[in-house]
């Protein structure tokens, strides 16, 4: 797989994570019909509150991840440069 399609796949999943986040945040339309109980419309609301909650705590441990992993391969290319620095030097 090239770095473009790399790439174009990277843009499609980030585009596809902000658009779910927009939607599990974005308010719930306003009910036309008098026939709802406030207990359903509380329950709904609690659940999308708890389902928000669950969603951001999840991605900030993706973006904590995504930092581990970012930490531990710039350490990885960085010693693969010195190496093959040293590997050149000596020839």
């Amino acid at each position: 797989m090239g770095w473009r399609s790399k790439f174009v796949f990277v843009l499609i999943v980030y585009f596809a994570g902000f658009a779910t986040a927009v939607y599990c945040l974005a308010p719930p339309p306003e009910s036309t019909t008098i026939s709802t109980s406030q207990k359903n419309v509380l329950g709904a609301k609690f659940r999308s509150d708890q389902f928000a909650k669950s969603v951001n705590t999840g991605i900030y441990k993706c973006i904590d991840l995504g930092k581990d992993a970012a930490t531990r391969a710039a350490q990885v290319i960085r010693e693969k440069m010195e190496e093959a620095q040293r590997q050149s030097k000596v020839e």
